[in-house]
């Protein structure tokens, strides 16, 4: 673990026993850094929840500057545009491996 630093901590006895018959003795450093992760992670959720502003920043998605209905239609345009391209291409090859197919067969 780079940049880790030792922490010493009270636990008392009994939620120590109780950690140990979860993850054995030599588990208890990661049980902890495990729960106390999820717990840091559930608390800034918590934090941001109860905080009145909004996380929706417009200057952060230039791309619904007209509106998200246009955003949408556009990417529709583009995805049917690669799909014809990638359609011509595909029976591009077929026709071309149907040829070398006829060729060789004729060679024979």
């Amino acid at each position: 673990m780079n940049g880790t630093q030792r922490a010493h901590i009270l636990i008392p006895a009994d939620l120590l026993r109780e950690i140990d018959a979860i993850v054995g003795p030599r588990g208890r450093s990661a049980f902890l850094l495990e729960t106390a992760r999820e717990e840091v992670r559930r608390r800034k959720l918590l934090r941001f929840l109860e905080n009145d502003e909004a996380a929706w920043q417009e200057a952060d998605h230039p791309e619904l500057k007209n509106g998200s209905a246009a955003w949408v239609r556009k990417l529709r345009s583009e995805s049917e545009q690669r799909g014809v391209s990638e359609g011509a291409q595909l029976r591009a090859r077929r026709s071309k491996s149907s040829r070398s197919k006829s060729m060789q067969s004729r060679a024979r």
